[in-house]
């Protein structure tokens, strides 16, 4: 597993080495910048857990639920339109994968204790990015937006619930983002490592039937929802 600590050290390695490797180099697609649309797309890697807040419900007492994060992966396309010199939009619509256990503890028997939720999602963010003035080759920005999020492992149709041992997410979400990263220019194009941290702004769950009665793994849950860092590297 990976973990955030690292993702930041690996970001902050990257922009050291660039940083400290300037000194006499001639600057690389000195008009890059001046174009008013320019295009990429980026690789990733992702680590995404649940944020989970619970509520009392009498008939679950001493509800427990906690999330265990593996990492994920993510990849996508990049189109960017200068606004300003130092202002851009950015939409990177892509794929990104990523897995997590749910551990009901409050449940003794493992067949419901534990739930296993893989998601593939369509991601769809619209950002923008604010960078400093250029200086020799490389360029430090930071991002904010916000992206809409398609689970293509949701559930969110099916019928059964928990009671047949089938967790279930809803389909469209919502989040916002913030990150910082580092333009990074090359002889052929240029290199931007960045990490990020996506924040969901809606209730993912789906709760199960109230037809089956109270659910133990659903009823105690009053908000859970998409928390995460992207170590993102673009091309462009």
């Amino acid at each position: 597993m990976i973990s955030k600590r690292n993702l930041i050290f690996s970001l902050f390695l990257l922009t050291s080495i660039a940083f400290f490797s300037q000194s006499d180099r001639v600057e690389y697609l000195p008009s890059f910048d001046k174009n008013k649309i320019h295009y990429g797309f980026y690789l990733g890697v992702n680590q995404n857990d649940f944020k989970v807040s619970l509520k009392d419900v009498p008939t679950v007492p001493n509800a427990n639920i906690t999330v265990e994060p593996t990492a994920g992966f993510n990849v996508g396309l990049i189109a960017d339109l200068r606004l300003h010199k130092n202002l851009s939009l950015r939409f990177e619509p892509g794929l990104m994968t990523n897995a997590k256990k749910i551990y009901f503890n409050h449940l003794a028997l493992p067949k419901d204790s534990v739930r296993d939720v893989s998601s593939t999602y369509l991601h769809v963010p619209i950002l923008l990015k604010f960078s400093t003035d250029r200086y020799k080759n490389i360029r430090p920005y930071l991002l904010a937006g916000v992206s809409y999020n398609y689970n293509f492992s949701s559930s969110e149709a099916n019928q059964d619930d928990n009671f047949a041992s089938q967790f279930r997410m809803k389909t469209s979400n919502f989040m916002y983002e913030v990150g910082v990263g580092i333009d990074i220019y090359l002889y052929f194009f240029k290199f931007s490592p960045s990490i990020r941290g996506i924040f969901a702004l809606n209730n993912e769950i789906k709760y199960d039937n109230p037809a089956n009665g109270t659910s133990q793994w659903t009823a105690p849950v009053n908000y859970m929802g998409t928390r995460g860092v992207f170590l993102t590297f673009a091309f462009e």
